[in-house]
């Protein structure tokens, strides 16, 4: 039997490549982004290469309400989701006090509020047959506090915690939870979070199929996290440990500002 899977933000860069990942091992698609064209092109030419099926939720996640009217949408396809990659978010460089106070709270409704009311929508259903699992996509910020993108790492601070606590509380069933964490990568995520801003130093980036690559086989491994690329895991581990909180937010915040 099929799964189904449901991935948010999936018309371009990490989401569009998990979503080719789950098709090329004959997963069912559910495709959820703000782009009706994109989602459609993308859909179609899943179906095409891979013989499956993929249908197309057109919704805008910083907008209250909107995971609510998909689990309503589905239930009224009588749809049942197996996977939830909850792969949509967005940050902003800028101090928290010359930032637009409402762009920051959609910062925390797609990161944040979408993705545990998700989360909540469908994880009971998968407990019940006990398969299924929970993608969670985070990031390298998450293990930081981050000045001059502060919401946005607090953003990914939380779906770290809450991540791992699920995979905890889901640990010795067939429900599997993986928190994939990417440092710099090669999607439009810096073109949207700098705005008019101009970028004044280059980073090496990871191109977004690899990224994606990678933690789909960590969440098929049944792993609690997915840090590719041996720079970020050593970022993650070592330095998390090396450097004391004061250094740390002081050279992510120079880091931020260079950005």
């Amino acid at each position: 039997m099929k799964e189904t899977v449901l991935i948010t933000g999936a018309s371009s860069g990490i989401g569009l490549e998990l979503a080719k990942c789950f098709a090329a091992d004959k997963s069912n698609l559910i495709l959820v982004a703000r782009t009706t064209s994109a989602l459609e092109k993308l859909a179609a030419e899943l179906c095409r290469e891979f013989q499956i099926e993929a249908h197309v939720i057109t919704a805008d996640l910083s907008r209250a309400g909107a995971a609510r009217e998909i689990g309503e949408e589905l239930k009224g396809r009588g749809m049942a989701v197996d996977v939830l990659v909850n792969n949509a978010g967005f940050g902003l460089h800028g101090s928290f006090a010359e930032l637009p106070l409402h762009r920051q709270m959609e910062i925390i409704h797609v990161n944040v509020a979408a993705l545990v009311e998700l989360t909540g929508l469908f994880l009971p259903s998968m407990v019940e047959r006990n398969r299924g699992g929970i993608f969670n996509v985070g990031s390298v910020a998450g293990f930081f506090p981050g000045p001059n993108m502060a919401v946005y790492y607090a953003s990914k601070s939380f779906v770290l915690s809450f991540s791992e606590a699920l995979h905890e509380e889901l640990r010795g069933t067939n429900v599997r939870v993986t928190n994939l964490c990417p440092g710099p990568t090669e999607t439009n995520f810096s073109q949207v979070a700098r705005s008019h801003r101009i970028r004044q130093t280059r980073v090496s980036k990871m191109s977004a199929a690899t990224v994606a690559r990678i933690g789909y086989e960590d969440y098929q491994q049944g792993k609690c996290l997915s840090v590719p690329g041996m720079s970020n895991k050593i970022l993650t581990t070592v330095a998390t440990k090396i450097f004391p909180r004061i250094t740390s937010r002081r050279l992510v915040g120079h880091y931020n500002k260079l950005m």
